[in-house]
């Protein structure tokens, strides 16, 4: 039996970010680990900031041929030259992000631990769903991801899976065989040397 692909990983930026501080800390981490895709998630709806974060941290991504998708903020993407979005409302905001965006987008979905909205998402035209938090988390209800709905999903769905929330390298090492992508962001930002702290988690990849 093949061994399966190892989970390609997404980043995700802290919910304050420190332009001043934070740009380099960024890409010392994209120069040093393969990253897939990088998520803007500030929790700040002040459209100044928004913008200001986004245009500098899409020159560092693009720089380096990642793609930049910004947390929910549907409107910003074409604005600002950024990938896609990441929606955070399970599947009821896809379908009208694809429309809006068009085919060539990319459209996430987080969907806590619900298959069903999961399944829906992936209907309504989201090129990924993501499925947290894995460990013990305020992430979403706080309710865990079980594994089965990851080994399920593996195997039926086709739809590419994220899995993300309180990683651990127990954790990463126990959904690696089914998940394609892991979102990581505080578990790696809040450690002094954020590329250190980045290869201890993947450690049991290999």
């Amino acid at each position: 039996m093949a061994e399966p692909d190892r989970p390609q990983i997404y980043l995700v930026t802290p919910p304050d970010v420190d332009l001043e501080n934070f740009p380099d800390r960024l890409a010392e981490v994209l120069d040093g680990a393969e990253i897939a895709c990088l998520r803007l998630a500030l929790a700040s709806r002040d459209e100044d900031r928004l913008l200001r974060s986004a245009d500098t941290l899409r020159e560092i991504a693009h720089a380096r041929d990642v793609a930049l998708v910004i947390e929910n903020h549907v409107m910003l993407v074409e604005r600002l030259g950024l990938d896609g979005v990441h929606l955070t409302d399970g599947a009821r905001s896809v379908r009208k992000a694809r429309k809006d965006l068009g085919a060539d987008a990319i459209v996430g979905a987080f969907c806590g631990g619900s298959r069903h909205d999961g399944m829906n998402a992936g209907e309504a035209g989201a090129d990924y769903v993501s499925f947290g938090p894995l460990g013990a988390s305020p992430l979403g209800t706080g309710d865990l991801a079980e594994f089965d709905l990851f080994q399920w999903w593996s195997e039926v769905i086709e739809v590419p899976v994220v899995g993300e929330g309180a990683l651990t390298t127990e954790l990463v090492a126990r959904f690696a065989p089914v998940t394609d992508f892991f979102a990581i962001g505080e578990e790696i930002w809040r450690e002094a040397d954020a590329l250190a702290a980045l290869k201890r988690l993947l450690a049991p990849l290999g």
